[in-house]
C-alpha cells in the first residue's frame, strides 16, 4: 500500500482546539483520554459512549440491528447483545459496512452537539478509533495517534476481552493498519506500557500547538 500524503483531507480551522485522539484497538486510547481528562481537565469526547447509547433498548439504531439479526443478537432481557452483534459484524465485513453506515452519521452528529456545547472551552478531545475510517478528523483541527506494535495489540485484546485469537485478529483487521494512521497523524504516541513515559508524550504534545494544514 502507497503511503497516504499528510493531511488528505480537510481539517477544523476554528478557534477551538480540538484534538482528535484515536489509534488501533487495545493501543492504550483510554489511558491518554484519562491523562488529558484527569491530569489536564480537558473535557473528553468519547465515540464509543455515543455508540453504547444510540445502540441502547428502546433506540431507532437498537431496533434496526434487532430488525436485521434478530434474536441472535438480542438478551433475555430485551438489550442488544453487543458480545453477539460482534461476532457477527466482525466475521462479515458486509455487515460491518451495514452497521457502520448505520451508526457512523449519528455519532458524528453527537460530536456536533456536544462540540456546540463546550464551544467556550479553549480544547476538546474528540476520542474515537474510527477517527478516520468515519471522516471524523474534519471536525478536528490535529490528530493524536496512540501506537503499538500489533503483537502489543493483540496480547492486550486477548487479556482484556477473552477474545480467541481469531475474533482478535479480526477486530484488529477490521480498523485501518496503523502504519496508514501514522502518515495521517500529527502526533504520535508510543504506548510501550510505560504510563509515565506516555503521560511524559502527551504533556509535550499538549505543550505544542499542531499546525494547521
Amino acid at each position: 500500500m502507497k503511503p497516504e500524503p499528510h493531511h488528505p483531507r480537510c481539517r477544523w480551522c476554528g478557534p477551538q482546539r480540538r484534538i482528535g485522539l484515536t489509534g488501533g484497538i487495545a493501543t492504550g486510547k483510554s489511558t491518554v483520554a484519562a491523562i488529558l481528562s484527569d491530569r489536564h481537565g480537558l473535557p473528553v469526547l468519547d465515540a464509543d459512549v455515543y455508540a453504547r447509547k444510540l445502540l441502547a433498548p428502546g433506540t431507532a439504531a437498537c431496533q434496526a440491528v434487532l430488525d436485521r439479526y434478530g434474536q441472535q443478537v438480542q438478551t433475555p432481557g430485551g438489550a442488544l447483545d453487543r458480545r453477539a452483534l460482534g461476532r457477527i459484524v466482525f466475521a462479515r465485513p458486509g455487515e460491518r459496512r451495514w452497521l457502520e453506515v448505520l451508526i457512523h452519521p449519528l455519532v458524528k452528529d453527537a460530536f456536533t452537539r456536544d462540540l456546540a456545547w463546550h464551544h467556550q472551552v479553549a480544547t476538546v478531545v474528540l476520542m474515537a478509533p474510527l477517527l478516520f475510517e468515519a471522516g471524523l478528523e474534519a471536525l478536528c483541527s490535529e490528530v493524536w495517534l496512540v501506537d503499538l506494535d500489533e503483537a502489543g495489540q493483540l496480547e492486550r485484546l486477548l487479556a482484556r476481552d477473552h477474545l480467541s485469537p481469531q475474533e482478535a485478529r479480526q477486530r484488529i483487521q477490521a480498523q485501518w493498519p496503523l502504519a496508514r494512521k501514522r502518515g495521517l497523524a500529527d502526533v504520535i504516541l508510543k504506548n510501550h506500557g510505560d504510563l509515565v513515559e506516555l503521560a511524559r508524550q502527551v504533556d509535550e504534545a499538549l505543550a505544542k500547538q499542531a499546525p494547521r494544514p
